[in-house]
């Protein structure tokens, strides 16, 4: 079962975290951005008097706090993932983490309109799995695959 690493050349580790590509590169980019946009904007404010509506120090910590949590969201959003191990598939989304046994998922879905990855589990749920992106290009089908293949090598017997 073939693999792509990191960098998209072909790799032989199954058991490789899977990671969305283009989008973690494009949120740590503008998580970067936002830090130095948002403190160097509250630094470089000119002081006005305030009688007159200026900034003052609280104002600046403000706009510096709103950089921070800016890229704090950017960066939450660069650490989604899946993680496959013998045992189960760790899922890191956006909001939530959950850890699924392999014989718990039942189908992986991706095509049509969805952006991502989904997983049919046994107890009907289905669970998205963000870190295999459409965005990604012509790796995001040859991950979807290597799932597929570890649900079925792992998953219950049929």
């Amino acid at each position: 079962m073939s693999r792509s690493s990191a960098d998209g050349r072909p790799g032989s580790d199954p058991y490789a975290v899977f990671r969305p590509r283009r989008g973690r590169r494009v949120a740590l980019v503008m998580a970067a951005l936002s830090l130095v946009i948002f403190t160097g904007g509250a630094i470089s404010l000119p002081r006005v008097d305030p009688r007159y509506g200026g900034w003052d120090l609280l104002d600046r910590f403000l706009l510096a706090l709103c950089g921070v949590a800016v890229a704090a969201a950017l960066w939450r959003y660069a650490s989604i993932r899946a993680t496959p191990s013998a045992e189960g598939l760790l899922i890191r989304n956006l909001i939530t983490t959950r850890k699924l046994e392999w014989a718990q998922i039942v189908r992986v879905q991706f095509g049509g309109g969805a952006p991502w990855v989904s997983v049919d589990l046994d107890d009907t749920d289905t669970i998205a799995v963000m870190a295999i992106q459409k965005a990604d290009g012509p790796l995001a089908p040859a991950e979807a695959a290597r799932l597929t293949a570890l649900v079925q090598v792992h998953g219950r017997p049929r």
